[in-house]
């Protein structure tokens, strides 16, 4: 136990909720429920790469919730020469959102883990997530009570890696930035935000990406043991 760190703030999609495996899972099930044929495998390879892109900007404010949700698909689609009726692209977006926080795929290690550290530390989420979403995937992955406090970007009225929403974290958690850590999976918004908002930060690096030696990390959520 690191006895200078009282609360461990945890990022969630890509971090202990598995995003992709979970994304995969409400794509195949809602194009089989629109009778839309396509090869998962191709819309896939296209649609990651698109979505994380397009998680950068809206982290930016370069662009709107409304553009996120529709222009990945619309990008995606474009790229596959897949022709679709942007009507369609919208349900289909409407449908994806409610059936993603349904499944409920987490990373390895992550139930154990925080077995581990709830005794010995508060547990809290910064999220850049939409709230209600947010709130679905840690109720239907049975995890919330894990966590005292859960701040999403939408309470804050700004997103990681702006410092306010670790102070406005550390505000609802009731605890300073001296004894905090954050734990994420993205280096600019978790990692970069929190030591520039003056918390402690350690990269969870499942894909191995380089990174400064300085940098905290690991590659299995319970490699955290090592620090914590």
């Amino acid at each position: 136990m690191n006895i200078n760190i009282t609360d461990i703030f945890f990022d969630l999609d890509h971090t202990l909720w598995d995003f992709e495996k979970n994304s995969a899972l409400a794509f195949e099930n809602v194009f089989k429920m629109q009778e839309i044929e396509i090869d998962m495998a191709n819309f896939l390879r296209f649609y990651v790469p698109i979505n994380r892109e397009y998680w950068e900007r809206y982290r930016k404010d370069e662009i709107t919730q409304k553009e996120l949700r529709f222009g990945r698909l619309k990008d995606t689609f474009d790229l596959m020469e897949f022709v679709i009726d942007d009507l369609v692209i919208d349900s289909l977006s409407e449908k994806y959102l409610y059936y993603l926080p349904k499944f409920n795929h987490l990373f390895e290690g992550t139930i154990e883990i925080l077995d581990y550290l709830k005794p010995k530390y508060n547990l809290h989420i910064i999220t850049n997530g939409f709230a209600q979403i947010q709130e679905n995937k840690l109720n239907n992955s049975y995890i919330t009570h894990y966590f005292k406090t859960i701040t999403n970007s939408e309470m804050a009225g700004v997103k990681k890696p702006n410092h306010l929403i670790f102070d406005y974290a550390l505000d609802l958690a009731k605890t300073k930035k001296e004894t905090s850590i954050m734990i994420g999976d993205c280096i600019e918004a978790d990692v970069l935000g929190a030591l520039d908002a003056g918390l402690d930060a350690i990269f969870f690096n499942e894909n191995n990406a380089p990174v400064s030696e300085n940098i905290k990390q690991v590659n299995h959520l319970l490699e955290l043991k090592k620090y914590l």
